[in-house]
């Protein structure tokens, strides 16, 4: 009989979401409505990491979104809050608002307290990625040296209106050239041939939230390939998508097994260890 060939239990999923207790129940089902799908786990820190046993899944980065400027202390108070409660296994960037004053100050505040990103929401913050504030944050964000987390392309929450098509992303990057900046759902969620028209050639990262069964599997390996295996991140969308199902997808993809490593853990890895 053959030995099957022992696959790595080693992932860092780059993206999932989680809610302070007192507003959990409330904020899922807003979201439910909202988006008109269904959160696979209630939301809390408990469920997330019950999750992540389940799924072999060795840390979560937590991306919260500060939807309006007066959000910003509390919500940043909640993530620090998580990394320190979880001792960094769910690991928590923090969120910022184009609209809040004292832009450069509020990021040097997040940086000075431990927090290595941030996490921009075009959609929910209501605002297209080219506002001066935006590119602002992209400016100072790369200067301090954090990783930069946005949302890219559809959201179904907000589904008239793209803030951060990959053209448009494709035009902040060519005006502004942030660093260590990536790209939610492959560069665009649900606009994935406009990404490989607009995106495959620049210098970011893109993570597979949400992407798993929505993306043709021969389109994703077909932007895998185009924009490298070592700028790709695993990613989830928890609690939007299943943690164990995206890592099952993941493994029977036709890669090979040292590409897979680099996505499941090593790109991510290395990009927080570079913050």
């Amino acid at each position: 009989m053959t030995k099957q060939k022992e696959v790595t239990t080693v992932v860092i999923d780059f993206h999932t979401h989680i809610f302070p207790q007192k507003i959990v129940e409330r904020t899922i089902s807003f979201l439910e409505t909202q988006c008109g799908e269904k959160a696979r786990l209630s939301g809390t820190c408990d469920a997330l990491l019950a999750s992540m046993e389940e799924a072999g899944i060795s840390r979560s980065i937590v991306l919260p979104v500060v939807t309006k400027p007066s959000q910003f202390d509390s919500i940043n108070r909640f993530a620090m809050e998580v990394t320190e409660k979880t001792d960094g296994r769910l690991l928590s960037f923090g969120g910022i608002h184009p609209a809040c004053d004292h832009l450069k100050e509020r990021l040097q505040t997040l940086k000075r307290n431990g927090l290595i990103g941030i996490k921009l929401h075009p959609d929910y913050q209501e605002t297209c990625f080219d506002d001066p504030g935006y590119l602002q944050i992209l400016d100072y964000a790369s200067e301090l040296g954090l990783i930069i987390s946005v949302h890219a392309g559809l959201d179904p929450g907000y589904p008239d209106f793209v803030h951060a098509t990959p053209s448009r992303i494709r035009d902040v990057i060519h005006q502004v050239h942030p660093q260590r900046l990536v790209l939610a759902h492959m560069g665009g969620y649900m606009r994935w041939n406009e990404v490989e028209e607009c995106l495959n050639e620049e210098d970011v990262w893109l993570d597979t939230a949400a992407c798993f069964t929505k993306i043709p599997d021969e389109q994703f390996l077909r932007i895998v390939k185009a924009h490298g295996q070592d700028r790709i991140l695993f990613a989830t969308d928890s609690p939007w998508a299943g943690q164990k199902e995206f890592v099952q997808h993941f493994q029977i993809l036709d890669l090979p097994e040292h590409a897979k490593e680099d996505i499941l853990w090593k790109n991510a890895e290395k990009l927080l260890k570079s913050a």
